[in-house]
């Protein structure tokens, strides 16, 4: 009886392993397609802007980085290139990327959809070290630092007070993060209420709403390295999100060290978004609505869902950025975008039922 179920047996496993490879594949195609639409959006991004930079003279600039190409565009036309474009590009990429990747991390760590690090209070956190960073006048490196102190302690505070409370985890978790967030939020309502009218209160102001319109080469040279110290961590560690999204019990059954595990995600998000927050300011929605976005294209698995959240998300930004600069004569903040945005169609998600977590 076994010999004769055996043939059988194996046939079914060889057709669920050829399923899942042509299942993967399929996924790394939807990944490549996203890969190109992103290098479109980079392209198109150069020319956008108040300083007209023809097609055929971006091509020509470009080039001449790595060709001996004679000059026939104005010098002025270099500098917007490279100074002004380029940085503010990266920038969004990086922004985007960022956000896109810890809430996707936050999201699998808690085993929570609505898990965010606006939500959390992380972005919050991050908030009021950074304008208590402008208040005292730190220099870039000093913002950052304090933004991470701060962004770091919020979600602490989320996590440790939600697990005191024994009810709805998921209730609890989300506010709690909300009740961390608003006494974050109320704190820097006071710096802005005591600051510099003149000052320190409008650069505290805007910088609050979000924006890449100041950004310089430093700024994204500055902020590369703690985001690429969170980023890299996560991604080799995207294996185990998937076990860990699995519950606790689960985790530890399979052998992980859940505890070591998530204060590893924890610190690697945190730092991502403080990273995030420090070069562009308040950016809200990214962090929760672009893991949605990659789940409904690819699926739960960390081990595509983590690269496709890093792609949308930057992709994503540089896009609402090219927005920001491009509706109207004055450019409209980010954060204002992203919420206009983003709350319609979280909306549309809870109406519709789907959740993009199955």
């Amino acid at each position: 009886m076994s010999d004769e179920m055996m043939p059988g047996k194996a046939d079914k496993e060889m057709g669920m392993d050829k399923k899942l490879k042509a299942k993967t594949l399929k996924y790394w195609h939807k990944e490549l397609i996203l890969v190109g639409i992103a290098l479109l959006i980079i392209i198109l991004s150069f020319p956008l802007g108040r300083y007209p930079v023809s097609p055929d003279n971006l091509f020509l600039i470009l080039a001449a980085k790595v060709f001996p190409i004679t000059h026939t565009w104005p010098a002025a036309m270099d500098i917007v290139v490279f100074n002004v474009r380029l940085p503010r590009i990266f920038a969004a990429l990086l922004v985007g990327a960022a956000l896109a990747t810890s809430g996707a991390a936050y999201q699998g760590m808690f085993k929570n959809p609505l898990v965010s690090p606006d939500i959390l209070g992380a972005s919050a956190g991050a908030g009021f070290g950074a304008a208590m960073g402008i208040y005292f006048s730190l220099n870039v490196f000093g913002i950052q630092l304090s933004a991470f102190i701060f962004s770091l302690m919020a979600v602490m505070l989320t996590y440790f007070i939600s697990r005191k409370v024994r009810l709805d985890p998921t209730l609890v978790l989300v506010l709690t993060g909300v009740l961390v967030g608003t006494i974050f939020s109320s704190a820097t309502s006071l710096i802005k209420f005591v600051a510099d009218p003149y000052d320190k209160l409008p650069a505290i102001t805007f910088w609050l709403m979000g924006s890449l319109a100041a950004i310089t080469p430093r700024d994204v040279l500055t902020g590369i390295i703690p985001i690429l110290l969170g980023g890299i961590p996560l991604y080799i560690l995207r294996w185990r999100l998937n076990v860990l999204s699995l519950g606790e019990e689960e985790a530890m059954a399979m052998g992980l060290e859940t505890g070591k595990l998530r204060f590893i995600v924890i610190i690697c998000s945190t730092l991502m978004t403080a990273a995030a927050v420090s070069i562009s300011g308040l950016v809200g929605w990214v962090g929760l609505i672009v893991p949605h976005w990659a789940r409904m294209i690819v699926g739960p698995d960390y081990k595509i869902l983590l690269p496709t959240s890093i792609i949308l998300g930057g992709a994503y930004l540089l896009l609402v950025d090219d927005l920001a600069r491009c509706i109207t004569s004055v450019e409209i903040p980010l954060g204002i975008l992203t919420a206009l945005i983003g709350a319609p169609f979280f909306f549309y998600l809870l109406v519709s039922g789907r959740k993009g977590w199955e």
